[in-house]
């Protein structure tokens, strides 16, 4: 097997994995609320990554690699942007329908992007580029039903959209800035101990954020610790394939490919919603696979 092309099998399963974690949160927010239900993926998904860190370590016998400067500006950016980009897709919810504040966020891949390219290095074929828009374009026209604009509603829920995927973009960023830091180690080591850092620094940030202005959402969480429990492990196996994916190669592969989730969601809803797919959706589906298979072939 090629190991350059090895991101590509882990990205589909880190986009599975988060389908399953998202419709567990979806559950968990009926009974917890939003904050409740956002935090679980941070406080319940640390002990899960720990302990693959312990696995990977014994394993592979390498030594967890020490932190420099440059990671903890890295790690922090990425885990900071990402708490804000979940606070501003939650707000723009509040204003907008899901399926539209979706098409806000799915511009993520560009974002990235573009991000990558200024503060990485990360440079994009035009074949690449071009795929890039086509899925994006994809997730746009299935997210936009007849009878709705995307900018019906005003000009806040825009720029909370679009701002939360470029925090999205950021934090994927960070995250691959903070591997790509890391001096010693394997792309596993390397992924493994930024998902350790990531979400432990997140975990402490809500818990000291939800203790001083959401304190019941916080007892609700660990109240429901069960079903918390299987969102945290969804959620930190994702986030171990999401880092794989960003140490094998550029943050915007990763991200483009990610847009499958949006089939997996879709075939999701189709299969235990009984919801029916429309032309428009077809298509969209259409460009996400055609600009997918773009970057695929786009490859070296």
């Amino acid at each position: 097997m090629n190991l350059s092309l090895l991101w590509i099998p882990v990205t589909l399963a880190a986009a599975a994995a988060q389908t399953g974690r998202n419709a567990t949160q979806r559950r968990l927010t009926e009974q917890i609320g939003t904050v409740g239900a956002t935090q679980v993926r941070f406080l319940y998904g640390f002990p899960f990554a720990l302990l693959a860190l312990a696995i990977v370590t014994l394993i592979t016998s390498e030594t967890v690699p020490g932190p420099n400067a440059a990671f903890f500006a890295y790690i922090l950016a990425g885990a900071v942007a990402q708490i804000l980009a979940t606070a501003l897709m939650l707000s723009a919810m509040r204003e907008r329908a899901f399926s539209i504040v979706t098409a806000y966020t799915k511009t993520e891949p560009v974002q990235v992007a573009l991000f990558g390219l200024v503060l990485l290095g990360d440079r994009l074929t035009p074949a690449t580029a071009l795929a890039i828009v086509i899925a994006t374009l994809g997730v746009v026209v299935m997210s936009v039903k007849p009878g709705t604009s995307l900018t019906s509603g005003g000009v806040r829920p825009v720029l909370f959209g679009i701002a939360s995927g470029a925090f999205f973009a950021l934090a994927a960023i960070g995250f691959r800035g903070a591997i790509l830091s890391l001096p010693d180690g394997s792309s596993l080591m390397r992924a493994t101990t930024t998902l350790v850092w990531g979400l432990g620094l997140q975990t402490g940030i809500l818990l000291v954020w939800l203790g001083l202005f959401d304190r019941k959402a916080l007892i609700a969480s660990f109240g429901a610790w069960r079903p918390s429990l299987g969102a945290g492990f969804l959620g930190a196996l994702a986030s171990q394939f999401w880092f794989l994916g960003f140490a094998l190669t550029t943050a915007a592969n990763v991200r483009t490919l990610a847009l499958v989730e949006v089939l997996m969601a879709q075939a999701v809803s189709h299969h235990f919603l009984a919801q029916a797919t429309t032309r428009r959706e077809i298509l969209g589906m259409g460009l996400i696979v055609g600009g997918v298979a773009l970057l695929l072939l786009s490859q070296e």
